[in-house]
């Protein structure tokens, strides 16, 4: 069964990307490789895996990865450090936790 994988890098100026493939560690090469000029990656790294998902349906990962890019910097963060208790405060609280001049 093919498995597909949502994942977020932690860029060298600590942002973070979340993108979606078939194929992680050709992915992480290709990020870390710099290779496609003018890519959000492609000048901030080096880039370091930090969350990975796998799933057995691309319409599901390509759902996930897409709301995943919705969330604020704090709620990703959330996600990352596995802080369920804070995933779930920053989604009940949206107004007040979400986007800001901080995220």
């Amino acid at each position: 069964m093919k498995q597909y994988y949502v994942y977020i890098l932690k860029c060298y100026d600590n942002s973070y990307y979340t993108g979606f493939t078939n194929d992680m560690e050709r992915r992480i090469t290709e990020h870390n490789s710099g290779m496609t000029k003018g890519t959000y990656t492609s000048t901030r790294l080096p880039v370091v895996l930090v969350w990975l998902e796998t799933f057995s349906d691309p319409n599901q990962a390509i759902m996930v990865e897409k709301q995943i890019k919705g969330w604020s910097r704090r709620k990703k963060e959330a996600l990352i450090n596995e802080d369920w208790e804070k995933l779930v405060e920053y989604s009940r609280n949206y107004k007040q936790y979400g986007k800001s001049s901080k995220d």
